[in-house]
């Protein structure tokens, strides 16, 4: 089992309010205004989408009420160990999940159900097409499941832009298209990239564009095109 996940590029805890809704208002509010235990939840979406982001936002609403969070992801070694204590149980990449981490899934699930604790898991794929037991794509899907879409290339772009004057940098257009175009639109990935070509820029001492981002990216190639 991991600690929470810190938020990805946002230098904060994440948290609904830092969450960029587009076109999830109804997952957003279910999750803030779900009364536990309740079902268990179900996210799915493409990667970069923001469902660990919106796993981590409740269950740091959960420990800010005064609850504790259970948090499994599919690397995570073995035992996963079960605490009757706990208000939440995540579980993330249920796309991933191996034979051995299915079962001890499976197993959490249970003694969820047995001691009225919530349960949240997310996964690139809906629980129908998930290739786990049949047992556990069951309670995988055994209450509302929610697509997470991703942000629009228009909301992308301003978040960006927003960014960049909060840091003082001016992001131009061509830069912007540059970023779009040749990375990937994971909104945690290019708030990561921004970051780096802030401290690269004020290296540099030399004002944010396509020419210096090249730059960074053949002096440290750390971001992935």
């Amino acid at each position: 089992m991991r600690q929470l996940p810190l938020a990805i590029g946002l230098e904060t805890e994440q948290d609904f309010d830092a969450f960029v809704v587009g076109d999830n208002a109804l997952v957003v509010d279910s999750l803030r205004h779900a009364v536990l235990p309740g079902a268990p939840v179900y996210l799915h979406g493409p990667g970069g989408v923001g469902k660990t982001h919106l796993l981590a936002a409740w269950a740091h609403q959960v420990r800010e009420q005064g609850g504790r969070v259970g948090w499994f992801d599919a690397e995570d070694p073995l035992d996963w160990a079960f605490d009757e204590g706990w208000s939440l149980i995540v579980i993330d990449g249920a796309e991933r999940l191996d034979p051995a981490r299915q079962h001890a899934a499976f197993m959490l699930f249970v003694e969820a159900a047995t001691h009225g604790i919530q349960v949240a898991a997310a996964g690139r794929l809906p629980p129908v097409n998930l290739e786990v037991r049949e047992d556990l794509r069951t309670r995988f899907g055994w209450g509302p499941v929610f697509a997470v879409q991703p942000l629009p290339e228009a909301a992308v772009r301003q978040v960006l832009a927003d960014e960049a004057r909060r840091r003082g940098l001016r992001l131009s257009p061509e830069v912007l298209d540059h970023l779009l175009t040749h990375f990937s639109r994971d909104l945690g990935s290019l708030m990561d990239l921004l970051q780096r070509l802030d401290r690269f820029s004020l290296a540099q001492g030399r004002a944010v564009t396509v020419p210096l981002l090249k730059k960074m990216l053949a002096e440290a190639p750390e971001t992935l095109e």
